[in-house]
C-alpha cells in the first residue's frame, strides 16, 4: 500500500538556493514556470503561475499582478500605474482558485467572468522580489500573474533576483558558429549564431563586407518576429523592414563598408510569441498595441539591447550607423555602450492593416514616422 504521506505545506520539499550558480537557478526557475511549478522567492513567498500551473487543487487569499493589470481592473490609481510593470499584491473576498486566478490574470478573459472581485491592493515589503517574478514570467512567454503562498501547489524552485540578472547577463554570451550564407540580398554574407550558457535562446547576425576600424558599419536591430518575418503577416512591417535592412547592408558592402542585421530573439518586442498573439486578439477588440500589452500587465517594450551591444562587441563594431525610426533604441544602444554615430531612417509604406499599428508607433512610442 506504500507509506501515507503527511500533508504538506506550499513551501515543504523547497531546494536549498546553495549548490548551483544564480544564472543555472535563473534557467530552472524559467522552465519551472513554463512547466506550471512553483517558484519560492528568496526573503519571501512561495509563488505559482497562474496561466501554466498544474497543482489544480492549489488555492490563495492572494495574487500577485502587475500595475497594468490592476488599472485594467481599477485596483490602483494613475499614479500607481504610472510604472506599469510593477508588482500589485490582491486580496479577495474569497480565496482565489486557479479558475479565478486565470480569470483575474487573462484579459481575453474579462468578458466571459465581468463580474470579478471585489478586490483590494495591499501593501507588501518583498517588492524587489516581486519585481523580478514578474519579469520572469516575461522572460518564460507566459502571464506576469501569480498566487501567493497557495496550498497544495507542490515543490518549489528557489529563485532571487540575482538569478534573472545572472541569467540575462550579456557578457555571457560569445560566439557559437559562424558560416558563409548566400542570401537573397547578396552572396556574400556571413551568418554569426550566438549563445550563452543557460539562455536557450540563440542570436544571429548578417554580416556583409570585411569589418573596418575606419567606418562604422551600417547596423540594424531587427527583433524576432514569426508572423511578419516568416509568414507575410500584415499587421506590422517587421517582414518588409527585415528584407530592406538585408539588402541596405549588403549594398553597404558593395560600396566598400560593412553592414551588419542583428536577429535578435526577442519575439513581440520582448513578451514571446503566445503574448503577442494574445495583444493582437485585444487588438482586434480595438485596443491599440500599447494598451495592448498593458491590459496584459507586460510592458510595451521589453526588447534586451543589452544583448545586441554585446553582439555588436563580439564582432568588433564599438561605433554604428543604426538603421531606425526610434530614438529611443539608440539611446538604449548607447546607454549599453555603442557609440550611434548616426541614425539613418527606415521607414516602408503602410497597408490598410498596420496603418494604425505605425501611427501608435509615432504617437505613443516616439517614432520618427511621417
Amino acid at each position: 500500500m506504500g507509506i501515507t504521506e503527511r500533508p504538506r505545506t506550499a513551501g515543504d520539499g523547497i531546494r536549498s538556493l546553495t549548490g548551483a550558480s544564480p544564472s543555472r537557478r535563473g534557467a530552472q526557475a524559467v522552465d519551472a514556470l513554463r512547466h506550471g511549478w512553483p517558484i519560492e522567492l528568496e526573503h519571501g513567498p512561495v509563488l505559482l503561475p497562474a496561466e501554466t500551473a498544474i497543482a489544480h487543487g492549489a488555492n490563495s487569499a492572494t495574487m500577485l499582478i502587475s500595475a497594468a493589470r490592476a488599472a485594467t481592473l481599477k485596483l490602483v490609481n494613475q499614479r500607481e500605474a504610472a510604472e506599469p510593470h510593477a508588482p500589485v499584491l490582491v486580496r479577495g473576498a474569497d480565496p482565489f482558485d486557479l479558475e479565478a486566478a486565470r480569470a483575474l490574470s487573462d484579459p481575453a478573459l474579462d468578458l466571459s467572468y465581468p463580474l470579478k472581485g471585489p478586490f483590494k491592493a495591499e501593501p507588501f515589503e518583498w517588492v524587489d522580489g516581486a519585481k523580478a517574478a514578474l519579469d520572469l514570467a516575461r522572460v518564460a512567454g507566459i502571464l506576469p500573474a501569480f498566487l501567493v503562498d497557495p496550498q497544495h501547489a507542490g515543490e518549489a524552485q528557489p529563485f532571487a533576483p540575482a538569478d534573472l540578472i545572472a541569467l540575462t547577463d550579456p557578457a555571457r554570451l560569445v560566439i557559437a558558429a559562424r558560416a558563409h550564407l548566400p542570401v537573397t540580398a547578396s552572396e556574400e554574407c556571413e551568418i554569426v549564431a550566438f549563445r550563452s550558457a543557460d539562455d536557450l535562446r540563440e542570436h544571429v547576425a548578417l554580416a556583409f563586407g570585411e569589418a573596418r576600424s575606419d567606418r562604422a558599419p551600417l547596423v540594424r536591430l531587427h527583433s524576432e518576429c514569426l508572423t511578419g518575418d516568416v509568414l507575410g503577416s500584415l499587421k506590422c512591417d517587421c517582414g518588409p523592414q527585415l528584407d530592406a535592412a538585408l539588402f541596405a547592408a549588403a549594398e553597404e558592402a558593395r560600396s566598400g563598408g560593412w553592414g551588419v542585421v542583428l536577429y535578435l530573439r526577442q519575439e513581440g518586442r520582448g513578451i514571446g510569441l503566445i503574448n503577442k498573439l494574445r495583444a493582437y486578439r485585444l487588438q482586434d477588440q480595438g485596443f491599440d498595441t500599447v494598451d495592448a500589452n498593458q491590459r496584459l500587465g507586460l510592458p510595451d517594450d521589453a526588447r534586451d539591447f543589452p544583448i545586441a551591444a554585446r553582439m555588436l562587441e563580439l564582432l568588433g563594431a564599438r561605433s554604428v550607423r543604426l538603421m531606425t525610426n526610434n530614438p529611443a533604441k539608440v539611446a538604449a544602444l548607447e546607454a549599453a555602450g555603442v557609440r550611434v554615430v548616426e541614425r539613418v531612417p527606415h521607414q516602408l509604406p503602410d497597408n490598410p492593416h498596420n496603418a494604425r499599428y505605425l501611427a501608435t508607433k509615432r504617437d505613443r512610442a516616439g517614432h520618427l514616422l511621417r
